[in-house]
């Protein structure tokens, strides 16, 4: 079976990270996430998805992510049943987060919790593509024989 989910949004909140009674990290938040599309004259909606994340990744995210932040997120959708304190039975759908990326440049001068700490170098947007220049017929040698092909 195949339960794979991609999204981009912004944080809602920022992300608060807590210990289960066992002292696994958790964190959960949500995601602010545009619809591709809108109605003529009309104001494109958001919708709002719940995701959670556990261990090094919810201790990841709580660290470098704050409120509206833009972020992408890979994991896979579950749905919980669980019944409330009034004794309703409710389902829960949220996206369990595998991988979170960074996807906005890193803010500067905020005083929000992801500014405070430095983003990894793992993790850090990548650099400004390198120019190439275009070789000349001269740069390359023709290979006489295919069998001393390495592969």
């Amino acid at each position: 079976m195949l339960n794979r989910v991609i999204l981009m949004g912004r944080l809602t909140v920022d992300p608060e990270l807590k210990q289960t009674p066992n002292g696994i990290s958790v964190v959960s938040f949500s995601l602010a996430v545009d619809r591709n599309f809108a109605s003529k004259g009309a104001e494109r909606q958001t919708d709002f998805i719940n995701c959670v994340a556990w261990r090094q990744t919810a201790e990841f995210i709580s660290r470098y992510f704050a409120k509206g932040r833009l972020m992408a997120v890979e994991g896979s959708l579950q749905v919980r049943n669980y019944v409330d304190k009034n004794e309703n039975k409710r389902q829960a759908v949220e996206v369990v987060v595998d991988q979170a990326y960074f996807a906005d440049s890193k803010p500067s001068g905020s005083s929000s919790p992801a500014s405070a700490n430095p983003i990894p170098a793992y993790a850090a947007a990548p650099a400004a593509p390198v120019a190439f220049n275009s070789g000349s017929v001269e740069d390359f040698q023709e290979i006489e024989d295919e069998d001393d092909l390495p592969f």
